[in-house]
């Protein structure tokens, strides 16, 4: 016998308690996972482990709990004090995860990249196991407590998993605001209130149970734990894999985790809900057997017409005009649950029904069942990372996942003629959906705007990242990381760019003798470091995919890869690890809102950067000016300045240059001593044809941004500051430019600081004046001023020896020949007259060799396609004609 039932206002009240947990649960979650993304370095091994170990600890947490409940009076006590020890440790886990961060430390030295993520991920998962296996306890718990009602699995399962919905999204709200450790505290404090809540509640008898029930009749049998186990196995692939596709097409910040996990969760809670209200409908017995059928049919052809939806998707985002990151949110949000919900509906059904099926009571078959399910999570969720995803990719691990949800429907099929009949024939019908789109669709269909017509030349997939080398109509490559990401372009002015974030580093050197790039991309970068004489060059980069495509790129980045070391490192661990030190180190970075790469613009790697410098060693980080605002720059700026005190600028384009040096700071005299060891020749390639006085009049003067926050890997806040941003319309290059102007230091200032000698200062102040007028050009150009070509012009006339003045200018003039013909100027010597500014123009190049080919002066045509190719080697009309 039991107590009287308990009221229905106590039983719900019960119920929003345990939606509390959930809420607490997977804030804790989430947060964890973002730590997790600090230490390994990527997050895609922060969330699957995190996931894993979640899923594994409230599995094994509810077998043993459903065991332990059944001689259990008080379970509430039992769950209070379980809930308040998974608060207390969420309170010290910041200090737990710092210490094991330390005393990996040690290890990272002396193991490889796998051997040193195979000892993260078990000293994490055993670390995370603990909590997870407490709060697993709590379901068979509440369960007990709720013996006296008349609620059960559907309610206490689909409301704890709709508060989990909210504990997804709290995070978002809490880190910008205060950071990783002050917001685990806050979750761990509610966390407490939970427990002190429960524990008042016992006082007074609430879920006492009087005497034992025995359960052990309604225990699920082994064939039905195993399958459900594989339909929480097939349910994380699938969470794991729809992280990775639409990660991709999405928003692709810190948010889409949180966004994806909500939405997922949404569904499972919404349809485990809803069993509640189908049992009350008088038809429910005789539409329970055909549920059974449809409920893996559903389940699966859902699953893989998810796929088949996905290029729309990401096509609908591609071109969609969002005028918030909130209205981002919401559309994208719909967007996915319109694409997952009819999936995790019938996920979230399966587990009451399944109770109701195998004829047991909630408090007897639910725990177990939902502990096996938990179990075969863990499983799905590290084999869907690290297994099938690298190896077949996300879209066939989806497939996979549909599959087994499939079979396992046939473990619980009523054994009729019509339901085998649909079955199989729903199976064949899902197996054919599922062929067509087993592999991820060409990039050109999944972004028809910014990639139309361009065709697939490379394409790997591994457990960090997707990585796509596309061709345009016009036989330039890109280079693609996750998609949207484009890392580098074989455009003329991108590859300019990209030398030129190694010419500065080295120039700003008096002697350098070793070199490190943060990062390989295409190999174009480092190919600006081969004049350098007797350089050492070591690269680390974390993509096995960027390192394979990288000789795709040979024609432009000259074959480097076999004048240079590369390393498959995580830049961070690698600074860690290693006891190299080096003359120089750049660090490249486009944008620093995606998941995991606001971390190499903390403080802490900029002191690892500055650790394995040489005495006379210089760090620079490039910054791309167009992927941030104001406020998220200041913090990057304050940084940088914090652990490299006098730190200078230099602005290369729209790029700005972060220079710090162990010693003493860079300026004119390291320069030119660097240049007088080269030939005449060599120093001409060094400085890309621009002589040393143009780089240093790209000077920028000391970093002053202020007093204020720094981004921390403790407390970050550009990935969560730039979305707003972008979406709110905050990131104005004029703005960041009008400032950048603002904050110049004088000529005579800027002459100090560098120490430019006398005999330089003519040069010098050429080049200085021609750098500002050039900004001031670009500024009234992006306001719509006419009088920006007037300053271009000026500008180049100042100093001809800049290259992105001569570019800009030699645009513009191209920009303007039908104006030329109109005004009488023969289209050839318009075209000349660009060729005299800027001798490489791939534009004028071409058209000038059309030109001599139709004229039929095939001698002069040649010469302009030989220079086309020089300047242009990877352009496809070029290619089709040798």
């Amino acid at each position: 016998m039991v107590l009287p039932l308990l009221t229905p206002r106590r039983s719900w009240a019960l119920v929003l308690l345990y939606g509390l947990s959930g809420l607490a649960a997977l804030a804790y979650q989430v947060l964890w996972a973002r730590m997790l993304s600090l230490q390994f370095g990527v997050s895609i091994f922060g969330v699957v482990v995190t996931v894993a170990a979640f899923m594994a600890g409230l599995g094994a947490g509810s077998l043993t709990g459903a065991a332990l409940s059944r001689r259990i009076k008080a379970p509430l006590v039992w769950y209070a004090a379980l809930e308040g020890g998974v608060a207390l440790f969420a309170l010290f886990s910041p200090y737990l995860f710092r210490l094991l961060d330390a005393l990996l430390d040690g290890l990272a030295a002396g193991a490889s990249l796998h051997v040193w993520y195979l000892a993260q991920g078990a000293a994490t998962l055993l670390l995370l196991l603990i909590p997870a296996t407490a709060l697993g306890m709590t379901f068979p718990l509440m369960l007990r407590a709720l013996a006296a009602s008349r609620l059960g699995v559907a309610e206490l399962y689909g409301v704890n998993t709709l508060g989990a919905v909210l504990g997804a999204l709290l995070p978002l709200a809490l880190l910008p605001a205060l950071g990783w450790m002050s917001a685990m505290q806050s979750v761990a404090g509610l966390g407490i209130a939970m427990a002190l809540t429960a524990a008042v509640l016992a006082l007074f008898s609430w879920g006492k149970i009087k005497r034992d029930i025995d359960h052990a009749a309604s225990r699920p049998a082994r064939r039905n734990l195993i399958a459900y186990g594989v339909v929480g196995a097939a349910a994380l692939m699938l969470e794991v894999a729809w992280t990775r596709i639409f990660g991709m097409t999405l928003l692709r910040t810190e948010y889409v985790m949180a966004l994806i996990l909500a939405v997922f969760l949404l569904g499972i809670g919404t349809g485990s809900l809803a069993v509640r209200i189908l049992r009350r409908g008088t038809g429910f017995p005789a539409l329970f057997p055909t549920l059974f059928t449809a409920l893996p049919l559903a389940a699966s052809g859902f699953a893989v017409l998810s796929l088949w939806f996905a290029p729309l998707v990401s096509a609908w985002a591609e071109r969609g005009a969002f005028h918030s990151l909130l209205h981002a949110l919401t559309l994208q949000g719909l967007a996915l649950a319109a694409l997952t919900l009819p999936v995790t509906l019938m996920l979230g059904a399966w587990l009451p029904l399944l109770c109701r099926r195998i004829g047991g009571d909630d408090s007897g078959s639910g725990p177990a069942l939902y502990g096996a399910n938990s179990m075969g999570g863990a499983l799905g969720a590290l084999a869907a990372g690290l297994v099938l995803m690298p190896q077949w990719g996300a879209p066939a691990t989806v497939c996979i996942a549909a599959l087994l949800l499939l079979l396992c429907g046939a473990v619980w099929m009523t054994p009729s003629v019509k339901h085998v009949a649909a079955w199989s024939a729903g199976g064949l019908l899902i197996a054919f959906a599922a062929w067509p789109v087993r592999d991820l669709p060409p990039v050109a269909r999944l972004l028809p705007q910014t990639q139309a017509y361009s065709t697939d030349v490379f394409r790997h997939e591994d457990a960090l990242a997707i990585t796509h080398v596309v061709e345009r109509p016009s036989g330039q490559r890109v280079l693609l990381t996750d998609l949207q990401r484009m890392d580098a372009s074989t455009d003329q002015a991108a590859v300019a760019t990209q030398q030129n974030q190694a010419r500065l580093p080295l120039l700003l050197h008096p002697a350098p003798r070793t070199v490190l790039f943060l990062g390989l991309g295409t190999g174009i970068s480092v190919s600006g470091s081969l004049p350098f004489p007797q350089l050492e060059r070591t690269a680390v980069e974390l993509s096995q995919g960027v390192i394979e495509a990288a000789p795709l790129f040979a024609p432009l980045n000259q074959g480097v890869l076999g004048n240079m070391h590369v390393v498959r490192d995580d830049a961070r661990r690698f600074l860690r690890a290693t006891n190299q030190s080096y003359d120089v180190i750049i660090g490249d970075l486009f944008h620093p809102d995606l998941i995991g790469h606001s971390a190499l613009l903390t403080t802490q790697q900029f002191a690892r950067a500055r650790a394995r410098l040489n005495e006379n060693g210089l760090f620079v980080q490039w910054l791309a000016l167009n992927q941030f605002d104001a406020e998220s720059l200041d913090s990057v700026l304050r940084g940088f300045n914090q652990v490299f005190p006098g730190a200078v600028i230099f602005m290369d384009g729209f790029r700005l240059a972060l220079a710090g040096a162990r010693s003493a700071p860079p300026g004119a005299v390291a320069m030119l001593a660097n240049l007088q060891r080269m030939s005449g020749a060599a120093q001409a390639e060094a400085t890309g044809g621009e002589g040393a006085a143009t780089w240093l009049g790209r000077y920028w003067g000391k970093i002053n941004a202020g007093a204020g926050p720094v981004q921390d890997e403790w407390a970050p806040r550009i990935e969560y500051r730039l979305p707003r941003a972008r979406y709110g319309g905050e990131m104005d290059l004029a703005r960041l430019l009008e400032k950048l102007l603002r904050a110049r230091p004088s000529l005579d200032a800027a002459a100090k600081e560098l120490q430019v000698a006398a005999s330089e200062r003519a040069a010098f102040e050429r080049a200085y004046g021609a750098t500002e007028l050039a900004v001031r050009g670009w500024l009234a150009a992006l306001r719509g001023d006419a009088d920006g070509a007037r300053l271009l012009r000026l500008a180049y006339e100042t100093n001809p020896h800049d290259r992105w003045i001569g570019f800009a200018l030699a645009d513009a003039m191209y920009g303007t020949l039908p104006q030329a013909r109109a005004g009488g100027r023969s289209e050839r010597d318009a075209l000349r007259a660009i060729l005299a500014i800027r001798p490489d123009h791939a534009e004028t190049l071409r058209r000038l060799w059309h030109l001599e080919r139709s004229a039929g002066d095939s001698a002069a045509a040649a010469r302009y396609r030989a220079r086309l190719a020089e300047a242009s080697p990877l352009d496809k009309e070029v290619r089709m004609t040798q």
